[in-house]
């Protein structure tokens, strides 16, 4: 089963996919984990990354489905994963799908996270991750990043009728549900 979790930063997409594969045993492939790993190890990739990073920007769509096209080739995927940061673009998006067919496998659910501004900046301050950018106007780039480049991707991904839009306030428990409830 491919799920793929979507909402913008903050709205509580790792931590969800931390349940969901313990729920339905698939692994967790996070662009962002990817990226933090080698940022960490200071590779070739890493250092460009944290520099684009660090500016508030996103990361090329051809670097990242290049990533994650062969992140998808290790066997642990075999039966599917939990997406979470990508696609973060529409032709991300088209990219995915198109992997995906020649895998003969599809997106099985797109599962996107709705939380009110306010909210994310509350908890983005709140969690301390120590970004350079998780900052008050940090943050605010991010989402105005993720409102021009990433919210088309939901308009995409409804368009092929796959979009369950979830409520993203209130306990880690009670959203968990409602994604359950999505998926079954």
């Amino acid at each position: 089963m491919n799920i793929i979790l979507f909402g913008p930063p903050g709205a509580g997409k790792g931590t969800q996919a931390e349940l969901l594969i313990k729920e339905y045993s698939i692994p967790h492939l996070s662009t962002g984990n990817i990226f933090r790993a080698a940022i960490k190890n200071e590779t070739p990739l890493g250092v460009k990354v944290k520099a684009i990073l660090d500016a508030g920007e996103l990361v090329s769509d051809q670097t990242v489905v290049d990533l994650v096209a062969e992140e998808l080739e290790d066997e642990k995927y075999a039966n599917g994963a939990v997406f979470d940061g990508f696609p973060r673009t529409v032709v991300q998006a088209e990219a995915f799908d198109a992997l995906l067919v020649k895998k003969g496998s599809q997106v099985d659910a797109f599962i996107s996270l709705e939380v009110p501004e306010e909210e994310l900046i509350k908890r983005i301050l709140s969690r301390g991750q120590g970004r350079t950018d998780d900052t008050e106007e940090g943050i605010k780039n991010r989402l105005e990043v993720y409102h021009n480049e990433t919210a088309p991707v939901l308009a995409y991904y409804k368009t092929k009728g796959q979009v369950k839009e979830i409520d993203g306030i209130g306990t880690i428990d009670e959203i968990f549900s409602r994604i359950k409830e999505a998926l079954s």
